[in-house]
């Protein structure tokens, strides 16, 4: 088969492919016509960022089964475009952990010995011996925000050194957490007490501003060190902070705008380190991505499944119509039930029960803890989804039971701390609609998509009126809603389906009246 490579990849990828018996064939400089030509008949395509994958493109590919990305990101990849050919998307998201791992090493030691600086001073002419007084690691308390694959082994090798380790990651267990030797705290805790903070989470909604003005302020003289992703350390807060001493120094690979601004104030802190996003930039890292994705393009030649695909799904194709339904209530029923438990997720049950019982749900499954993770990483999907509850020490269970009460078939998410728990429940309405059918016990008839808002309040006269004034005082409109309650007067939920996004001044005036325990709002 033809592989077509347009982006330049380590000799080893290419080695392996051709190894393998298959023809492989470079292309680039390829653009536009020549492009379109070049992929007319292969039957998978190799890129890195270099190369934009469209529409067109799929179009143009009859044969093509498979682009594999050499590395993690795939903005340049229309997933949806390839999932309408029928052809798999897969990254290679773990190739440059070690290498990311030991550039957040080296950052740490540049910024706690001004190393960058005090060579800047020797190849001026300058001897300043006395103008550099550094940090030692041993002893010093390490914060890391993201336990994840980068995050653990960062922390092993920090750790190694004589630090101190404290982790803020709702989506890791304490059990994996100790294993490491790290102690789970909340965020707040966690940059209160680190002498030098780490950071290794991805740039989502949540994310972005994640260690701001007020979190620096917390740091004490300490240490910022961020090679995950730009957008998640306010860079004008940082800036700001080093420059007027409240931090005591920082080290940047990855920033909000790349390459960099000539005018960004980053360049102009001395004590802020700054290097060109080259957490993964390694001959090692580069040789890793390069086989993986090799790997993975076998794979898919071979009918075999393909690990870090991210739009593929992997069942018997005669027993896919019957559960596809399910997949997507899966999801959607695991992420609401994630998104609106307070605690740290360290299980995820998945109940099936009446007929969806007698199939193969393993795919269903794992759209449930993508659901679940969805907040996590951006790269987590279906077929990943159980080795990242794996790496992350999350116990899985999955439970059949051929018997349900009221619908044919229930399919419910559960996930816990091993004290509390939240379940969402899903069914198929007739013609396979979808509805949740209960949150947290809460009997309810919900649409799983669009915008949802969640309101917890007492059990009492006006505060749905309440709510649907404040919501219409803010323009927002209310397809429907649903409300369930435990007991006359007690406490009661009700979710609203919206048209729109509720603004944020809209939920602070919910939450300050007193009736009002709590309100979510999710978009699915």
């Amino acid at each position: 088969m033809k592989v077509l490579i347009t982006d330049p990849i380590a000799d080893a990828g290419i080695e392996r492919l051709r190894a393998a018996g298959h023809e492989v064939v470079t292309a680039y400089d390829a653009a536009g016509t020549a492009l379109l030509d070049a992929v007319a008949d292969a039957d998978a395509l190799i890129v890195r960022s270099g190369t934009d994958v469209t529409e067109e493109l799929f179009a143009a590919a009859p044969k093509l089964q498979i682009v594999g990305r050499a590395g993690i990101g795939v903005d340049n990849i229309d997933i949806d475009a390839a999932t309408d050919h029928g052809v798999i998307v897969a990254n290679a998201p773990e190739g440059n952990v070690r290498a990311a791992a030991e550039h957040t090493v080296g950052m740490t030691f540049a910024t706690a010995r001004s190393i960058p600086q005090a060579h800047g001073r020797m190849v001026e002419g300058a001897w300043a011996k006395g103008e550099f007084l550094g940090t030692e690691l041993n002893g010093k308390t390490l914060g890391i925000v993201g336990l994840g694959r980068v995050g653990q082994e960062a922390a092993k090798r920090l750790g190694a050194l004589g630090m101190e380790l404290v982790a803020y990651d709702p989506y890791i267990s304490e059990e994996r957490a100790e294993q490491i030797g790290a102690e789970l705290v909340e965020l707040d805790e966690c940059i209160d007490r680190a002498e030098f903070l780490t950071v290794h989470v991805p740039l989502t909604d949540e994310t972005e501003g994640l260690i701001g003005e007020e979190e620096l302020a917390q740091m004490e003289d300490g240490y910022v060190i961020n090679v995950a992703r730009g957008g998640v350390v306010d860079e004008a807060a940082l800036a700001d902070a080093v420059e007027d001493g409240v931090v005591a120094g920082a080290g940047l690979d990855v920033f909000t705008d790349e390459p960099l601004p000539e005018g960004s104030r980053l360049r102009e802190v001395e004590d802020i380190v700054l290097t060109p996003h080259l957490g993964a930039s390694t001959a090692e890292a580069q040789e890793h991505v390069a086989v993986a994705t090799a790997e993975q393009v076998l794979a898919a030649f071979a009918g075999e499944p393909v690990m870090n695909a991210l739009n593929a799904p992997s069942v018997d194709e005669s027993a896919f119509p019957r559960i596809e339904p399910y997949i997507g209530l899966a999801e959607t029923a695991g992420r609401v039930a994630a998104e609106l438990f307070d605690g740290r997720i360290e299980t995820v049950e998945v109940s099936y029960a009446g007929e969806i019982a007698e199939e193969d749900v393993e795919l269903v499954t794992a759209s449930a803890l993508q659901g679940a993770f969805a907040p996590l990483e951006w790269q987590v999907n279906a077929v990943n989804a159980p080795r990242v509850a794996e790496e992350r020490g999350v116990d899985v269970t999955e439970t059949k039971t051929r018997s349900s009460e009221d619908f044919r078939s229930l399919l419910t998410v559960t996930v816990g701390d091993g004290t509390d728990e939240l379940a969402v429940s899903g069914t198929l309405f007739t013609g396979e609609e979808p509805r949740l059918v209960s949150i947290d016990g809460y009997r309810v008839d919900a649409l799983p998509h669009g915008h949802m808002l969640v309101a917890r309040n007492e059990d009492a006269p006006g505060v749905i009126g309440l709510i649907g004034t404040v919501l219409g005082e803010h323009g927002v409109n209310i397809a429907g809603m649903y409300n369930a309650r435990e007991t006359i007067g007690g406490e009661a939920l009700t979710v609203y389906s919206l048209d729109d996004d509720v603004p944020e001044d809209a939920l602070a005036e919910l939450t300050g009246d007193d009736r009002i325990i709590d309100v979510r709002q999710l978009s699915l």
